[in-house]
């Protein structure tokens, strides 16, 4: 399977319709590296979806190494290749990271 078959099978899984493939998005090389290796963010059109009518998705590797994919739904304030980064940008900002709490260590 190919690289945007995987992201069409990861907008199933996410968004709950199938997609087809319109086009590849270079994105400003200020925001590349959000990107993936790639560079570009891949465009699709909705099949049937409630809300919107395209997603803007690219794949990407985590910090452990596994594959993932970012898929947005082209909704306000998302309205491109561009803005669906930018949005991603936020959403990550926004995570709550994960923190362990400091162990206590025990005295004799």
């Amino acid at each position: 399977m190919g690289y945007v078959e995987n992201i069409q099978d990861a907008i199933w899984e996410m968004h709950r319709c199938a997609s087809n493939h319109v086009e590849s998005v270079a994105i400003d090389p200020r925001l590349k590296a959000h990107v993936g290796s790639s560079g570009s963010v891949e465009v699709f059109e909705l099949v049937n979806h409630p809300k919107a009518k395209r997603c803007y998705a690219w794949g990407y590797k985590d910090k452990s190494g596994e594959n993932c994919v970012f898929a947005i739904l082209e909704i306000p304030p998302v309205n491109s290749a561009q803005t669906a980064v930018m949005a991603s940008i936020v959403a990550e900002m926004k995570r709550p990271t994960r923190t362990v709490p400091p162990q206590n260590p025990i005295h004799e």
